[in-house]
Order: structure tokens, then C-alpha cells, then sequence
């Protein structure tokens, strides 16, 4: 199967690409992305025939629908990853909560967070590729606090690749924070810029779409590509734990073949609901998509009015940190599929130029056939970790976010999903806060020793290390000064 291009081509680029291709060079005609040419369909049969199946089966034979140019080997080898989980058997477990409302936990990997979901074997294949190659690439990531870490895991001292993590200072928790400046691998470099996700994301995609930049890499002999969901290596594997979702529910005889559900995910970036929607348009039984946001509503305004306006907004910091970003990558997948290569291209770019696009009223209702939005705020989080935990379940601020739109959203008596991105680990101290309804300023440490005595949670000794764990990369810089300093790291190793 081979890959297209968002804004349709510039006639530079190859009309279609293979997926090793789109993986390695993630940066597409116009600044804009790859998506398949077509979806595979995996309908009843098929998922019926996977009740009874592994998650990596699963994930196999899902890759191997699309078709990708990747040895069964190597793909094999990537899946093998699942190993390292907390349950090699079933990385992502659905639990139960409600009669009707289902958990699922995607933070049982290495850094606690459900990008390791994708990060773990996209990592692997993709170096696995340039090891064949012989090639050497410089892998850009951009983090809101998740994805680095699992960028960081994935990639360390792996073989002809080098790692730039970009991180806002100031805008992760002090775990995930941790988790970066401790790394230790040679080929790592993390920096934290002065400024939000946005700025690191924009900084991302600039050197990507950057000939300078590209040139100065390629006289040390190395190219680029990318760790964040612009990379369609990140989605593909995200697509599988939505299947997993309903799979489950049939396992547990909560729904029967056909039935619809509700998916509701914590949403920022808009990756793992796009993952939802591509799994959806291959056969998965959802009703709707429900999308929660925090206070950066930019995608509840979005879905509700089909205006995306980012004109004079500023980010707010919020305590479900991962979810605080105005301009959300994948937005532009889905409009592909809606609206076609043209339009999105129209549309993009005027929210590129002007910080602001408006669809017309069918293209809004075309998206609101897909696509309900709420968002709420931090006081309302901290309330539904605390009710949720008096009835015996401990959750994090982005999962309590899902509730809202569990609460307000749904038309229909069915059964839902709600998406839980990260471990309550991450972001102890507002867990903390939440539990003993106070706003002391508790630090990580501190706030994960109390909640793992005083409510008997499990605390992985992985997070427990950290705070012994050598800090290794300590530079703050200027947004400006990132190329010099990514270059200046690529010369030095």
C-alpha cells in the first residue's frame, strides 16, 4: 500500500510513497502530511476472529493489511516489545468502572504513558530501516511531556540513529521532566526552550520542511525525520488499540458483534482519536467520537462551530499538561478524508497565515457526523479523580477530562470507552490535590509517596528511580537558538 500527500503534490515529491519511505521522510508536499491511499476493510469476520487472540496477533495482522514494505522479521521484532509491558498478554488492558463505561489503559509500558503504545515498535522498525539503508537520521521530537520519554526509550543507543527531544521548560511534570534529563544514551540530546508545546511543535516542523537545515545535516552525512504523530509510523500503531477497545468488550460479553459504542478520548494533538477514526473507516462499530478538551478549547470550538481560530489566544497551562496545545497536527488527516487534498490545503493555509480557517456549513456537519466536543476545566477534573477514587479507581487529570463528555455527550444508551493516556504517576501532585481537596504546592516526590502509602497505590520502581537518577541534560535555550544548537550536537557526536 503505498502513502499520498494531504495538500496534494508540488510535483517535486513522488506522487505516492511506500510506507518505509513515509516513515523515514515524514514531511510531505506543502508542508503538509501522509496518509494511506486507502484504508484496508476489517470487518466482522475479522475482528470476530481476534476475540480469542493476542494483542500482538492483533497488531500483526492489522499491519499486514495495509501492506507495508517491512520484513515479517523486523515487524515481528517490534511487536516483541509488548514483551516489556506490565502484562506482556495484554499491554492495554479495559477495565470496567460503570455498567456502561469502560477504562482503557494504555500506561502500562515503559515511561507509564500510552505513547509507548506506538513509540515502542515504530522506534524499532524505524531504525531497523536505516540500519538496511545504511543511512543515519536525526529524529526531531517535539513533546508536551509523553512523548519524549517514550522517544527517548525507544531510540537510546540504537544503531544509526540520533535523537533532538525538544520540551517546553516549565510545562511537564517534574516525572516527566525526569524522564528526559536523566536519559543517558550517547545518541540523545534533550533540550527545554523558553516557551509552550506550540513553539517546540512549530520549531519541529520548521526544520523538517527546512532545505538549510536539511543541507547542513546532509554534509555529515545524515538525514531527517520525525518521532510525533506527523509521522504516519506513529498512527499506524495507534489505529490497533481501537480495535483492541472493541475486541475486549466482545471478550467480556459486554456488547455482541455489530453493536455500536462511544469512544471518548483526552485530546490534543489529535493523534490517538485519529488513530479512532481510521479504525472506525476499516470496520470498528463506533457511534461517535467524542472529543474531550481542557481549557485550550481550540478543538471544541472547532468540531462545534467549524471555525479554528488561534488569534490572539494564549496557551493556558493547565493540569492535564499533555492536552495543552492551540495548533493540533491531525486535524489535517481528518479534513483530508473529509474535504479532499484541495480544501485542506485552502484551509491550512489560512490558518497558517492568517491564525484562523472557517468551514462552510456542510463541511461543519460533515465533521459533526464523525465528531462531538466538550471541554472542561481543572476544578472539574480534580472532582472526578476524587469520586472516581472513593469508588475504588485511581485515574490521572487528562482521563478525568473523558467524563464530561461521558456525562453530556452521548444521544444514545451505549456502551463507552474512555482513553486513559497516562498513569496517575505522572502527574502526582495534582492527583494529590484532588484527593485531600487542598491547592498545597506538593512536589512529585513527596505527592507520589503519600498517594502509594496512604491509598495503597502502585508505584512502578521505574517512577521511584527517577529521583536518584543522574540529570544529564540541563540546557534551556531560546526557541531561536534550536537549529544552532541541534547542529552544534550533531557535529559534536
Amino acid at each position: 500500500m503505498n502513502f499520498i500527500e494531504t495538500r496534494g503534490n508540488d510535483g517535486i515529491k513522488p506522487q505516492e510513497v511506500p510506507f518505509s519511505e513515509a516513515i523515514l521522510n515524514p514531511s510531505a508536499s506543502f508542508g503538509g502530511l501522509y496518509v494511506p491511499k486507502e484504508l484496508p476493510s476489517l470487518e466482522k469476520d475479522f475482528i470476530q476472529n481476534h476475540v480469542n487472540k493476542s494483542y500482538k496477533q492483533l497488531a500483526y495482522d492489522i499491519l499486514k493489511a495495509f501492506e507495508i514494505d517491512i520484513d515479517e522479521k523486523e515487524i515481528n521484532k517490534a511487536l516483541d516489545l509488548y514483551d516489556n509491558f506490565d502484562d506482556a498478554s495484554n499491554p492495554c488492558p479495559v477495565v470496567k468502572v460503570k455498567d456502561d463505561l469502560f477504562v482503557h489503559e494504555q500506561y502500562h509500558g515503559p515511561t507509564r504513558a500510552f505513547k509507548d503504545m506506538a513509540l515502542q515498535p515504530f522506534g524499532s522498525i524505524l531504525s531497523s530501516i536505516a540500519q538496511k539503508r545504511n543511512e543515519n537520521y536525526l529524529i526531531l521530537a517535539a513533546t508536551s511531556g509523553d512523548t519524549g520519554p517514550a522517544a527517548l526509550n525507544t531510540f537510546k543507543n540504537k544503531s544509526n540513529i540520533q535523537v533532538a527531544c525538544l520540551y517546553p521548560d516549565g510545562g511537564t511534570s517534574d516525572v516527566q521532566r525526569l524522564q528526559m534529563v536523566c536519559e543517558d544514551g550517547k545518541n540523545l540530546k534533550v533540550i527545554g526552550i523558553k516557551g509552550n508545546f506550540d513553539d517546540a511543535q512549530s520549531a519541529l516542523k520548521n526544520l523538517l520542511a527546512s532545505k538549510s537545515f536539511k543541507d547542513d545535516l546532509q554534509k555529515h552525512g545524515i538525514k531527517l525525520s520525525a518521532a510525533n504523530s506527523v509521522n504516519f509510523g506513529r498512527i499506524i500503531f495507534q489505529i490497533i488499540y481501537h480495535f483492541w477497545s472493541y475486541i475486549q468488550l466482545l471478550k467480556q460479553e459486554e456488547i455482541t458483534m455489530g453493536e455500536k459504542i462511544y469512544l471518548v478520548v483526552p485530546s490534543g494533538n489529535f493523534g490517538n482519536v485519529l488513530g479512532a477514526f481510521y479504525a472506525k473507516a476499516m470496520g470498528v462499530p463506533v457511534e461517535k467520537f467524542l472529543v474531550a478538551s481542557n481549557e485550550n478549547n481550540i478543538l471544541t470550538q472547532w468540531i462545534n462551530t467549524g471555525i479554528y481560530d488561534i488569534r490572539g489566544k494564549e496557551l493556558k497551562l493547565t493540569k492535564s499538561p499533555a492536552m495543552d496545545i492551540l495548533k493540533s497536527s491531525n486535524i489535517e488527516r481528518v479534513m483530508y478524508s473529509l474535504y479532499g487534498a484541495k480544501r485542506t490545503k485552502e484551509l491550512l493555509e489560512d490558518l497558517n497565515q492568517n491564525n484562523i480557517f472557517e468551514m462552510t456549513k456542510e463541511e461543519t456537519s460533515k465533521l459533526q457526523e464523525q465528531f462531538s466536543a466538550i471541554n472542561s476545566d481543572d476544578a472539574y477534573g480534580q472532582k472526578i479523580i476524587k469520586e472516581f477514587l472513593d469508588d475504588g479507581y485511581l485515574m490521572d487529570p487528562h482521563t478525568a477530562t473523558c467524563l464530561k463528555a461521558y456525562e453530556e455527550l452521548r444521544q444514545k444508551d451505549l456502551k463507552t470507552v474512555i482513553y486513559s493516556t497516562a498513569e496517575w504517576t505522572k502527574f502526582s501532585p495534582t492527583v494529590l490535590n484532588s484527593l485531600k481537596q487542598d491547592n498545597i504546592k506538593y512536589s512529585d516526590k513527596d505527592a507520589l509517596d503519600e498517594i502509594s502509602s496512604k491509598y495503597n497505590a502502585n508505584l512502578p520502581q521505574s517512577i521511584k528511580d527517577l529521583f536518584n537518577s543522574k540529570i544529564n541534560h540541563d540546557l534551556i535555550i531560546n526557541k531561536e537558538d534550536i537549529e544552532s544548537q541541534i547542529v552544534k550536537f550533531i557535529k559534536e557526536s
